[in-house]
């Protein structure tokens, strides 16, 4: 197939991006290089993909999502086959301080990936959710048929947004659209500001680290293999109608429009103070920890039920969190020397 992934040079992208090559996909990979990270990693991820065996395969365009011209002219140009759309501003802290981003790439950004597959044949459409969308919901583990009307940060309303403003596009031009709300990814090439890197950085250095939530929050961290697998996997089976579907009782999760939401998590939450412990005993060293209380738009404790996941694509997350963070950490101690 021919694929679109957007926000090839960020994190999730490059990975999925390098999966669909090694099976011999042809990757138009889109990134629009911005400085909320260095941009150095992006570069450096970028490099890998051109030193794939299959780089042939692979070409790099440097474009904004927001770019309503450019992004027209690139899907008139390409004919994609089926889209990946991983870019995105990411970040519930950085939601707080800089609002307008998240609606240019989120909101604006979206409407145009949406744009371009209804208007140029399209098969099927695959774009990041997030956990967060589950926002105030205390009911864990947080299921795709629970109710996500109550967002804790301007990152998960945006990405709420983007489900409805999908289902839209499924509803009105049949468009396929699928879903897939990520619990905290990592694995090696992982993005700097989130806590493995920022932890493992810091440690190494003999640096002080912050705990939030004094270290008693769960996340189900989920590696960047599993993750990978997941979406593929739900690349290749377009999402269908709910034949089922009751207008009476709606489900959230599907619909009689081919559109559909799955959770992509590891199933098994850790408690952030046993995260760190992983990355102690990997390192050798202990952490210095500055214990502080839970940030502004965070939750308490992520959980993912992946049930509806299993059962559409027969997905089977695998990697342990200690088998996974000694891979990120022989890639970062290789990386950065």
């Amino acid at each position: 197939m021919k694929v679109l992934v957007t926000g090839a040079a960020g994190f999730i992208g490059f990975h999925v991006s390098r999966y669909l090559l090694d099976r011999g996909d042809e990757v138009v990979g889109l990134d629009n290089l911005n400085d909320y990270y260095a941009v150095s990693l992006k570069e450096a991820r970028l490099a890998e993909l051109a030193k794939h065996a299959n780089a042939d395969r692979f070409r790099f365009v440097k474009l904004d999502l927001a770019d309503n011209e450019g992004i027209e002219q690139l899907f008139a140009s390409e004919g994609f086959d089926r889209v990946v759309n991983l870019a995105a501003q990411a970040g519930v802290r950085y939601s707080i301080e800089n609002p307008r981003a998240y609606i240019d790439s989120n909101i604006v950004g979206f409407l145009n990936i949406l744009e371009g597959c209804r208007h140029h044949g399209v098969q099927h459409l695959v774009y990041a959710s997030s956990s967060s969308v589950y926002g105030a919901n205390e009911t864990l583990p947080f299921s795709v048929h629970d109710n996500v009307d109550h967002p804790l940060s301007l990152y998960a309303a945006s990405k709420k947004s983007n489900e409805l403003m999908a289902h839209t596009y499924s509803h009105l031009y049949g468009l396929p659209t699928t879903g897939l709300r990520f619990f905290t990814v990592y694995g090696p090439w992982g993005r700097p500001d989130m806590a493995l890197f920022l932890f493992t950085k810091a440690i190494r250095a003999g640096e002080p680290i912050n705990v939030f939530n004094y270290g008693k929050h769960r996340r189900d961290f989920t590696y960047i293999d599993d993750i990978v697998e997941g979406v593929v996997r739900t690349l290749d089976r377009v999402a269908e109608p709910n034949p089922d579907w009751n207008g009476s009782a709606p489900d959230s999760a599907t619909s009689k429009a081919p559109w559909r939401v799955f959770n992509i998590g590891n199933q098994s939450p850790v408690e952030l103070l046993t995260y760190i412990n992983c990355i102690e005993q990997e390192l050798g060293r202990k952490a210095e920890m500055n214990l502080l209380p839970l940030q502004p738009g965070d939750v308490p404790d992520t959980a993912s039920d992946v049930q509806a996941l299993v059962d559409w694509v027969d997905y089977r997350p695998s990697t342990s969190v200690e088998e996974g963070v000694k891979r990120f950490i022989a890639w970062y101690c290789k990386h950065y020397g």
